[in-house]
């Protein structure tokens, strides 16, 4: 069902409302999901001398804030990647960030790039997994294949690949957005960082694409 600029998606009798700021809002658990939030990107290329705007880490952890008071999530789920590199200077924005939310309940399922010692997290009340099974999904950074995807123990909810779907403009321009891949056994969400790039994934008739254009999230046929 579309929702204005969001779409409401039920899987597994789930309702889930799909973000055009490239997160979930799962209703049933009152909880936002997001992955790829790559803090820390900004301040780790700036401490190897290449010039990057400042804001955009304010910028996402803005989008949060908003995100939170909208829809007044239970728990925030990040699927990964949320801290791009070691400890630099963009973590002082997200303890900031952290303290306006103390009772929002914050658990990360590890990523490749979350290095950070995880007295870091426990220190701000932050629960960090390898995996998490809740309800019908099975919460994971990587996205299985093959005969682990299909042994999982739930539907997978993911990241890391930071997909996207190319369509052709009127002008016969390429352009590739950033989408939801719904497939039979796993979703992949978009990376919900900026300063992020993508890449085109490869859809097959049984998945169910929804690209985010113009900040709205739109079904792809």
């Amino acid at each position: 069902m579309d929702t204005g600029a969001a779409i409401s998606f039920n899987l597994l009798n789930q309702d889930l409302l799909l973000l055009p700021q490239k997160a979930i809002f799962w209703q049933q658990e009152k909880a936002l999901i997001a992955a790829d939030v790559h803090l820390g990107k900004v301040g780790h290329f700036r401490k190897a001398g290449i010039a990057v705007p400042r804001d955009l880490e304010q910028n996402d952890l803005g989008v949060l804030s908003d995100l939170v008071f909208e829809h007044q999530p239970e728990k925030l789920i990040l699927l990964g990647d949320f801290f791009h590199s070691d400890m630099n200077a963009d973590w002082d924005w997200f303890v900031l960030w952290r303290s306006q939310f103390p009772k929002l309940e914050i658990i990360l399922i590890r990523g490749n790039h979350d290095i950070i010692d995880e007295d870091n997290y426990k220190q701000l009340n932050i629960t960090l997994l390898d995996e998490l099974l809740t309800g019908p999904f099975l919460m994971l950074h990587h996205p299985l294949t093959g005969t682990d995807l299909e042994l999982a123990r739930g539907y997978v909810l993911c990241g890391h690949i930071h997909p996207g779907i190319s369509l052709a403009g009127k002008a016969r321009q390429q352009m590739t957005l950033p989408c939801f891949a719904f497939g039979k056994r796993q979703a992949v969400l978009p990376s919900f960082g900026k300063f992020t790039g993508r890449v085109a994934i490869r859809s097959i008739k049984a998945d169910r694409i929804f690209a985010i254009a113009n900040d709205k999230v739109v079904a792809i046929s």
